[in-house]
């Protein structure tokens, strides 16, 4: 059956009234007719006859009186098959690369649930990166989820790309499934021509949200990219690393909608679901018992003002195993990957790295530099003790030979480093 005409249209959402038994339910996939075109949405609530649904593809050119909705009874799914890896959507699920639709007898639903805990895995085996900062002090394990939080202008991109490029280690179940929310064109091309460069492209899957799509496909990106992960991981044993950016617009998105459908705010404007939210998108990342493949998750988020307490971060912190945090002051000295080590944590770091003493003296010798320049500041560093003038000689040599670097560096490297900083 057919409805033909809306009461109310409020930025992506519409609202349809005289909705007849049996009731639509929550989820449902709703087709909408506007002329020849049509578009899809989903339901968000239901009062009595009427219906709130939210338009993936936006309500633009839609009117009151030209608009025909129609109730599928189902679910959104996406078909389910290896042809997905190299190939490229956009946030909807529709192909954008001119390869046409991919067909397949098996199909699932996006919006999946995570993984019962009794089915887990601990994840126990090191992920290499190349990448010193990470590989000794903040170590990234396969099924792991360690997100990127850092500020607009920082190469959180590069350093993503650098890790799906190094962390295949010849695998041949190895794949990297890429979900990204309103991100400029740039960003999706400096990922596309980085995945063709670094020979990864054949066994990469890419979900793109512009910054000039709508937002209710922001909702679906990320879940359509998680679907595809799954089924790479957990039915045909692969390896894959799903990097989603940038999930600060993804949170936008939420409260936006939210908002149009008269939602009560919670901190900072964001609804109070946004916790199970994000949980609903992290949590499925892991490793399963029966299955050895393997979901590992690297979301970005660009922290609003460089707010590190922001309900964005926090809350992403609370779900996640850990944190890589950005550092603006490091990137202003040339130091890449600029990560503030100390701000930085890999709750399953016990788990995978390799060398632990040196780890935690590094980190704690670290530690006593900041002091000793905020002491330099106030009294000068000529007068410092010469323990105090050693400690930022430590510093510099830590900040410029250990964390900046420009190549990849085998564990070896990594560990000789380190020693000799602390010799």
């Amino acid at each position: 059956m057919e409805y033909l005409g809306l009461k109310h249209i409020k930025g992506s959402l519409v609202t349809v009234e005289g909705v007849q038994n049996p009731p639509p339910k929550y989820d449902e996939i709703v087709e909408i007719k506007i002329n020849a075109n049509k578009r899809l949405g989903r339901v968000l609530s239901v009062a009595g006859d009427r219906a709130v649904i939210l338009v993936f593809e936006g309500t633009s050119g839609m009117s009151l009186t030209n608009t025909a909705t129609k109730f599928t009874g189902r679910l959104l799914d996406m078909p389910l098959s290896t042809e997905l890896l190299g190939r490229t959507f956009d946030g909807g699920g529709r192909p954008i690369d001119g390869l046409g639709q991919v067909f397949s007898n098996q199909r699932r639903q996006i919006f999946g649930t995570p993984i019962n805990p009794v089915k887990r895995v601990c994840p126990r085996n090191y992920i290499h990166t190349g990448i010193s900062a990470i590989d000794a002090l903040v170590t990234l394990v396969r099924g792991q989820k360690l997100p990127i939080f850092s500020v607009d202008g920082l190469p959180h991109n590069q350093l993503a790309a650098q890790i799906s490029g190094s962390a295949n280690a010849g695998n041949d179940n190895f794949a990297v499934v890429f979900g990204a929310m309103g991100v400029s064109h740039d960003t999706a091309e400096f990922f596309r021509n980085f995945f063709k460069e670094s020979g990864v492209v054949d066994r990469t899957i890419m979900y793109i949200n512009h910054a000039f799509d709508p937002p209710g496909e922001r909702l679906t990106t990320p879940r359509f990219a998680l679907t595809a992960a799954e089924y790479l991981a957990f039915d045909l044993d692969y390896h894959v690393l799903v990097i989603l950016t940038d999930m600060t617009q993804y949170a936008e998105a939420v409260r936006e909608i939210s908002s149009s459908n008269g939602e009560i705010p919670s901190r900072k404007g964001y609804p109070g679901y946004l916790y199970s939210d994000f949980a609903s998108i992290y949590e499925r990342a892991g490793i399963v018992k029966g299955s050895s493949g393997s979901l590992t998750q690297i979301p970005i988020l660009t922290m609003p003002n460089g707010d590190i307490s922001h309900p964005i971060p926090d809350l992403t912190g609370y779900i996640t195993e850990g944190q890589i945090v950005f550092d603006q002051t490091l990137h202003q000295k040339g130091i890449y990957p600029p990560i503030n080590v100390l701000s930085s944590l890999s709750r399953l770091m016990k788990n995978g790295v390799k060398h632990p003493k040196l780890a935690a003296q590094l980190l704690s010798k670290y530690a006593k530099v900041a002091d000793v320049r905020a002491m330099a500041q106030i009294i000068g560093e000529e007068d410092l003790s010469k323990n105090e003038k050693n400690l930022l000689d430590f510093g510099r040599r830590f900040e410029g030979q250990f964390l900046n670097q420009q190549v990849y560096r085998s564990l070896d490297e990594t560990v000789k480093i380190g020693l000799e900083l602390l010799c």
